[in-house]
């Protein structure tokens, strides 16, 4: 009878840690649960926000700083439709077509690249190019990101059907500075958006 009276005594101690861990577990992950419910709308409002500040950017508008003036330009400058299931964006302004964006991804150094590329209604030049989402190490290839880079892409030639439009210098033809320190990724985003580019001429140039 001891001896058993004993196991009792030390399954009790056993016990009280195990479920107390079964609690706390309930009420942290019942929390979280709460928590993302009641963010994930707020979280959407950001992504929509900041992808409609790629597409202002890349369109060579003033991008506002608040959200409600974001949304309010965005509306009233941009359109967005399929063409061929390539989903794409229209902007004019003042009754004036400003060009079409389109979304892109490719390979980077440490994964995918995600961002927009806007080409004049004659798809005679490039009128903007951004990048919203990559895993490029900061500091290198993360300068993707920079105004300096992004906006060299500005006012690049497209008219002519050649392999590379973007050309990086010293190279003949040149027209674009890649990042010191991080040629894998620069490599990577020339590749990209020359691809991204042909590729959209052959498919909608002649449809819009």
């Amino acid at each position: 009878m001891a001896k058993e009276k004993d196991k009792k005594r030390k399954k009790k101690p056993l016990l009280y840690p195990v479920v107390f861990m079964i609690i706390i577990s309930a009420v942290f992950t019942t929390a979280l649960a709460t928590l993302n419910a009641a963010t994930i709308e707020t979280i959407e409002v950001q992504e929509a926000v900041k992808n409609q500040r790629s597409v202002l950017y890349v369109f060579d508008q003033n991008v506002p700083e608040s959200i409600e003036d974001v949304q309010t330009q965005f509306d009233a400058l941009v359109i967005e439709d399929t063409i061929k299931d390539i989903s794409y964006y229209k902007a004019s302004k003042d009754g004036e077509l400003i060009g079409y964006a389109f979304p892109f991804q490719g390979s980077g150094l440490w994964g995918t690249i995600w961002g927009y590329v806007a080409v004049s209604p004659d798809f005679s030049q490039i009128i903007g190019v951004d990048f919203i989402k990559h895993a490029e190490t900061p500091g290198l290839g993360g300068r993707i990101s920079e105004k300096w880079y992004r906006d060299q892409f500005r006012g690049i030639d497209i008219s002519d059907n050649v392999d590379e439009i973007i050309i990086y210098r010293p190279s003949d033809g040149g027209n674009a500075d890649a990042i010191t320190g991080a040629t894998l990724t620069s490599i990577a985003v020339k590749n990209m958006v020359n691809d991204e580019i042909q590729s959209l001429l052959k498919e909608v140039k002649g449809e819009l």
